[in-house]
Formats: C-alpha cells, sequence, structure tokens
C-alpha cells in the first residue's frame, strides 16, 4: 500500500488535537479510563507517525516542503497553514511526541485523585498539538500561532489548580513576561515581511543574502542593518520563550502546576521553543555577528548565573527548573558560536534527562505525600529502588559524566565555544566551564540530599514509603535509556554528520563544528578525549564537593552559610530580579492605574464629564425656571428686547 506522506503530516498533529478534544469534551461522558485513553492513543499515534517521518527523511531524504490549507488573505498578504518537513523539524517531532508520551502515561498515576483528570489530560494534549504545529511550520506567521498556543496552553496548565493563589501567581506571570517576548517577536515578524514581501522560510532565507547590506535608521542619525534588527527582535521572542535573562522569572515559578507539566514544559516542548527557532532562522542570524554575540552573551550569563540558583534552592522542582534554565543557557550560547547542530544536540539529550529528572522527582513527591522540601527528606533509597537507579542515569547525564548522553552534548559545546572567535566567546567558554561544576555540585546535592543520609521526614509519611506504581516507574525506565545512550549514537550523525543538510544554514568563518569534525574519530575517542579534559575533572569534583557538604560532614553547608551570608542572601533572593520587576513594573502599573483612576475615572469622566453635565443642566434648568414669572407684560417685555436684537443684528449686516 503507498502512503501518502502529506496525509502522515496532516495526521501527527490532528491526532494530539482530536484527543485533546474529545477528553475535553467528553470527558464527562467517557470517565476518567476513557480521557486517558483517547488522549495517549493520539499522541501515541502522533509518535508512531514521526518515527515514520524521521526514517522517510534520514533514510530516504524525502523533505517536503508546501501549504496544505490557506484560511484567509487580507490586504494581499496570504495566511497559510504550511509543513516543512526535513531532518531538523522530523527530529524534533520524534522527541516532542515521545516525551509527551511518557508524560502521558506517567499522567495516570499522578494525577489518579484529582478531580480535574479529564481537563488535565484535554490540556496536555492540546500542548503537543501546538508544539508540533509550531516545530512543523514553513512560514513565520504559522511558527507564530503554534508560538502564541504553547504560551496560551502553558498557562492553563501552570494556573490548572486554579483554587491555589500561587499558582493562579504564576500562570499569570507566565503569562506577561511571554508576552513581552512576543512583541519583539511579532516585530520581527513584521519587519520580515516588509523587507522580504513573504512569511515564507525558504523565501525569507533565500533573498536573505541580498539584503545584508541593507541599513534602516532605528534612531535619528544611526543606521542599523535590517538583518541584525530583525536577528534581535526575534530573539527577544527566543529569550522569553527559552527564559533567558533578564525574561526568566516566570520558569521557577511555574512549578506551581503539576509535576507532569513541569515535565512536559521543561524538557522538550515549550522551553525550546526558542532554540529551535533561532536553529531553524540560521541563514538570518548567520549574516550577523552582533547578533551572534548578543546571543552568545545572553546564553553565557544565564548558563552560569542561573546555575549558581540551583544550589541554594530546598525545593525538588525549582532545583531542577534552575538546572534547566542553565542548560537552556548552554543551547543558547551553543547557537551564539553557530554551533547549531550542537545546540539541537544539546536539546535532545536535554528531553530525555530532564522530562526523566522532573518525573523522577513526581515519584518522590507522590511518596512524601506531595512534601517538596528536601530538607524533609533523605533515605528514600530504600524504599524506591526503582526511582532511585533512573534518577542516577538523569544526574549522571546532566552533570556530565560519559557514557551518559548528556556528556557528549555539552562537550560538544564546551570544546565548539573554546574554538569560536565571536566577540564575547571568552567571557561565554569561561560560563560554560564554571558551571560544569556547579551543575555538578546542585545535581548531587539534591540526589543525596532525596535519596541518602538519615530519613527527616514525620513518622507517618516514613511508615507509608514505598515505591510509586508501574504506571509511573515504566515511563521512568523508559526514558531513562535514551538519557543513558543517546549521546553515544547520536554523537556522530547530529553533530559531525550530515544528517542536517541544508535544514541548518553556517558560513565557513563560523564553523566551529566543522574544524572540530576534522578531528573526530568516533565515539571511543571522544570519550577518552573528554576524560583528560578539564569539564570532567571539574564534574568529578562537583559531585565530591556535594558528598563532602552533604553526605560526610553534613554540618558543613551550615557553616559556608553563615561565612557567605550577603551572597547567600543575594542568591536567595534570586538577583533581586523579582523584586525589581515587583517595584517598577508590578507596583509601577499599580501606582499608573490608581492615578489615572482617581483623575481621568473620578475627577473627569465622573466629575466633569458625567456629574458636571448634571450639574450644568441643574443650573440652566434653575435659572430657565425663574424667567418664567407667568406676568403677560414680562413676556412681552422679552418679545420687544427679542425683536429689538434681531433687527438690529439684521440691520447691521
Amino acid at each position: 500500500m503507498v502512503v501518502n506522506m502529506q496525509d502522515v503530516y496532516l495526521a501527527i498533529p490532528l491526532s494530539c488535537l482530536a484527543g485533546s478534544a474529545i477528553a475535553g469534551l467528553a470527558g464527562w461522558k467517557i470517565g476518567r479510563m476513557g480521557a486517558h485513553t483517547v488522549a495517549i492513543l493520539g499522541v501515541g499515534v502522533a509518535f508512531a507517525l514521526s518515527l515514520l517521518v524521521l526514517r522517510d527523511v534520514a533514510i530516504y531524504g524525502h523533505d517536503f516542503n508546501g501549504s496544505v490549507y490557506t484560511w484567509g488573505v487580507s490586504g494581499g498578504i496570504p495566511m497559510e497553514v504550511g509543513f516543512l518537513i526535513d531532518p531538523l523539524s522530523a527530529l524534533m517531532m520524534v522527541v516532542v511526541t515521545f516525551v509527551s508520551l511518557m508524560v502521558h502515561v506517567y499522567t495516570i498515576g499522578y494525577m489518579s485523585d484529582d478531580p480535574g483528570y479529564q481537563r488535565f489530560f484535554s490540556y496536555i494534549s492540546l500542548f503537543t498539538f501546538s508544539m508540533l504545529m509550531l516545530v512543523m511550520a514553513n512560514n513565520f506567521l504559522q511558527l507564530f500561532f503554534g508560538w502564541e498556543a504553547v504560551g496560551l496552553v502553558s498557562y492553563l496548565l501552570i494556573g490548572f489548580w486554579y483554587t491555589r493563589e500561587s499558582a493562579v501567581t504564576a500562570s499569570i506571570k507566565a503569562f506577561l513576561v511571554n508576552r513581552v517576548g512576543d512583541v519583539g517577536f511579532l516585530l520581527g515578524i513584521a519587519a520580515i515581511y516588509r523587507y522580504f514581501g513573504t512569511f515564507d522560510f525558504g523565501g525569507v532565507f533565500a533573498i536573505a543574502p541580498q539584503m545584508s547590506a541593507t541599513t534602516i535608521q532605528v534612531l535619528p542619525g544611526v543606521q542599523w542593518s535590517v538583518i541584525t534588527l530583525i536577528c534581535l527582535l526575534l530573539f527577544v521572542g527566543a529569550m522569553a520563550k527559552s527564559a533567558q535573562v533578564p525574561l526568566h522569572v516566570w520558569l521557577p515559578d511555574s512549578m506551581e502546576g503539576p509535576t507532569p507539566i513541569s515535565a512536559l514544559i521543561h524538557a522538550a516542548t515549550m522551553v525550546t521553543a526558542g532554540i529551535f527557532m533561532v536553529a531553524r532562522a540560521s541563514p538570518l542570524f548567520e549574516l550577523s555577528d552582533t547578533a551572534l554575540s548578543v546571543v552568545l552573551v545572553i546564553g553565557s550569563i544565564t548558563a552560569l548565573f542561573m546555575a549558581f540558583l540551583g544550589v541554594v534552592q530546598n525545593d525538588i522542582k525549582r532545583v531542577i527548573a534552575y538546572s534547566t534554565l542553565s542548560q537552556l543557557g548552554y543551547m543558547t550560547v551553543a547557537l551564539g558560536v553557530s554551533a547549531y547542530s550542537a545546540a539541537i544536540f544539546h536539546l535532545v539529550t536535554h528531553a530525555f534527562f530532564k522530562a526523566l529528572l522532573f518525573l523522577a522527582a513526581g515519584s518522590v513527591i507522590m511518596a512524601m505525600h506531595h512534601e517538596q522540601d528536601l530538607r524533609k527528606m533523605g533515605g528514600l533509597r530504600r524504599y524506591m529502588p526503582w526511582t532511585l537507579a533512573t534518577a542516577w542515569v538523569g544526574s549522571l547525564a546532566l552533570a556530565g559524566f560519559p557514557p551518559f548522553s548528556g556528556f557528549f552534548s555539552k562537550d560538544a559545546i564546551i570544546e565548539a565555544v573554546g574554538n569560536s572567535h565571536i566577540p564575547g566567546a571568552g567571557f561565554a567558554y569561561f560560563a560554560v566551564m564554571t558551571g560544569v561544576f556547579v551543575t555538578s555540585l546542585y545535581t548531587f546535592r539534591m540526589l543525596f540530599l532525596a535519596f541518602y543520609g538519615e530519613p527527616r521526614m514525620d513518622p507517618h509519611t516514613r511508615k507509608h514509603l514505598k515505591e510509586s506504581p508501574a504506571v509511573v516507574v515504566v515511563p521512568l525506565v523508559l526514558l531513562a535509556i535514551p538519557a543513558a545512550v543517546a549521546g553515544w549514537f547520536g554523537l556522530k550523525p547530529l553533530l559531525f554528520g550530515k544528517f542536517f543538510g541544508t535544514s541548518i544554514e553556517v558560513l565557513p568563518q563560523h564553523d566551529v563544528i566543522g574544524e572540530m569534525a576534522r578531528q573526530f574519530a568516533g565515539s571511543g575517542p571522544f570519550i577518552a578525549h573528554g576524560l583528560q579534559s578539564a569539564p570532567f575533572l571539574l564534574a568529578v569534583l562537583g559531585f565530591a564537593t556535594a558528598w563532602f557538604a552533604y553526605i560526610r560532614y553534613p554540618h558543613v553547608p551550615g557553616v559556608v552559610k553563615e561565612k557567605i551570608g550577603l551572597l547567600y542572601t543575594i542568591l536567595v533572593h534570586k538577583y533581586g530580579f523579582d523584586e525589581f520587576y515587583q517595584t517598577v513594573f508590578v507596583s509601577g502599573a499599580q501606582s499608573a492605574g490608581r492615578m489615572l483612576w482617581r483623575i481621568g475615572d473620578v475627577k473627569i469622566i465622573d466629575g466633569l464629564m458625567v456629574n458636571g453635565t448634571a450639574r450644568v443642566i441643574r443650573w440652566a434648568s434653575v435659572v430657565v425656571r425663574r424667567i418664567q414669572s407667568g406676568y403677560i407684560y414680562h413676556y412681552a417685555f422679552a418679545m420687544i428686547i427679542g425683536l429689538f436684537l434681531l433687527m438690529t443684528f439684521f440691520l447691521h449686516r
């Protein structure tokens, strides 16, 4: 039977949408089992078909770029649903659907007692549909649709427990911060249409080299490259979606949502949208060293300074959230040195081990009766062997220990930065190297506090500790497998091979991965080289420091905390970003609103326009009423005066 691949492309997102619609609209009718069955079936079909597409693209080279539906034309601007199926989008489709499938299955156990069970499955299936529409898009307009859709559904998921004030606040915060980035992103898309005359990726990228010398006057007397301006505006959107400093503040607070959505947002889906978008737009970014340098520096700051915050967190999910921020910084650094393939490679490996860590944390939280404080855990290794084993795999991958997946992608990024000559590469190299030690420290701190040492939970919780059910453990095991081996198998094709083909464009002067490829001799020698390198030694040092401070001498962290009181306070307050935004923007907006209410509403609208009009009418009615005396001679006198005035007026003319 001949398979029409265009039908397959359509079926991938639509199967998720169908599962979401049935679970959401008919959930009350089909019940919990029916809701999770249709949702899992939908994303399962999407995953299976995505594997088919990846095989078709990677082995047979069958790319596709075309419109499947025109839903409107406005002012001559076509608004189309179109798919670009190439190695980059096919790989993203597999990663997104696989992680989503694991989260769907895991949710059966985690959300089993929640009254919003059917609604949650509807939301996460809709989230998967939105992300697929984003990564499969062949034009900036559809990309923006998927971009906004994942933002909307993430708002619903973060605030899923809407009776909790903290969850509602976190969802609003995520929504508003992402809207700030979306302003830049939308302006960038508008500038693309203004100068390129099309939203289509292929059309824009084909014209881009001819536009490299075109300038625009942003400020009086200041000429900017149009390409640079477009790239910076697009990157503002990526900064918000992929949580780069200073638009990172929404992501840690999003931990208020249920753990499955924490894994879905922070692993392979929403937060990686910005990384994917910059990689997709590589033909534009390659034409602007200024834009690449900005991307590099922002990523470096995020990678290093967000890692420090992970060391002082006591909420197990927030430790992993700040880890996500830091790892997104690593991906952004790779984009800044034109190592786009390394960024996507780390995106893939990170998707597996970070989803694994979040779901392992959720397993711990379930066993602890929804306690998330690491200081109230300890000794869980005796009760949760499967969760412990998978958490070790995720931790070793995150810290970059060979041969786990994170080692390959993280070392590739560090080496690429070391070979780069983009302005800011020196600071970036220091940041990513230092980040290796800090990452290892907070990762094993979390692992040791949760699973080792003496139990610190209350007697009732300790009495009922047990391993999570199979519906939770099986997704952990299935995620642990790629978290352990994906780097080994993906290193050559994704990083040094020609897997991405024309999906990613790198100019010869920026080709740091090409330089590395000339020295690549295989995964074995790559590991051997890594075992002798500074990043591996720093990872071991971080592990040893965590063991020393939290297992061998557990009183040491308290002593260090007292010695570095000011620094610790700065870290606990997250460098003051939240306080600054609260004071300047939130309180400022509230003060402006109160002023507008007092002056605009109370004084001008109510006082002058509404009540003032009433007072004028009342005064006029009093005056007119007094004129009506009832005496005939008064009226005759008024008529004579009026006639006199009229005659004077007309005679004068």
